[in-house]
């Protein structure tokens, strides 16, 4: 074979590779959200090994962005309940933090209920774990939304969701309460 024919035919391999391994957008009712939507992109890899998964990455290269990969649903069917968000969860060079989140709006307040994983981070690259947010429904909710976030750089993957009712002896997920302001300066 003339070298000029192996030579093109390593590039139509190598093409075709590249292009089997393009990421697809991501499918409705997915979207980006955050402080910094802009700084980063979304889709579902095709790679090996992640194949499949919905990913969120910062692409700027802003260590301070923070980003999330989000869907909204009405609370129509789980009003009064508590439900379970959990999803696989894989990072790579994740430099602030990621992890699961999830809020519960009712029609009259966003963020009657609210859980972000801040204070269980997976941090740096991670190979495939199980995480979860568990949340009440008040029975006045309108919406629930969730999804992963991404915070600083690198690349965070999620597979295998699923939104589901769980019973009361499976604790609700909430952060810390902040310490209570300050009723004068101290000078």
């Amino acid at each position: 074979m003339k070298p000029h024919y192996v030579l093109a035919a390593a590039i139509a391999a190598t093409s075709v590779l590249a292009l089997a391994a393009a990421p697809e957008p991501l499918p409705a009712p997915w979207q980006l959200a955050g402080k910094d939507p802009k700084k980063f992109t979304a889709g579902v890899d095709q790679a090996d090994g992640v194949k499949g998964a919905k990913f969120i990455d910062n692409t700027s290269g802003d260590d301070k962005a923070w980003g999330a990969l989000t869907q909204a649903i009405s609370a129509q069917n789980y009003v009064g309940q508590r439900v379970r968000f959990r999803a696989r969860v894989r990072t790579q060079d994740v430099s602030g933090w990621a992890g699961l989140w999830m809020r519960v709006d009712t029609h009259s307040r966003q963020q009657a209920a609210f859980y972000n994983s801040q204070d269980k981070p997976i941090k740096g690259t991670s190979d495939w774990q199980e995480r979860s947010v568990v949340l009440d429904v008040p029975q006045d909710a309108a919406m629930i939304v969730f999804g992963v976030i991404d915070s600083g750089k690198g690349r965070v993957w999620i597979d295998q969701l699923a939104l589901e009712t769980v019973g009361q002896d499976v604790p609700v997920d909430s952060l810390q309460a902040r310490p209570p302001l300050a009723t004068a300066p101290t000078l």
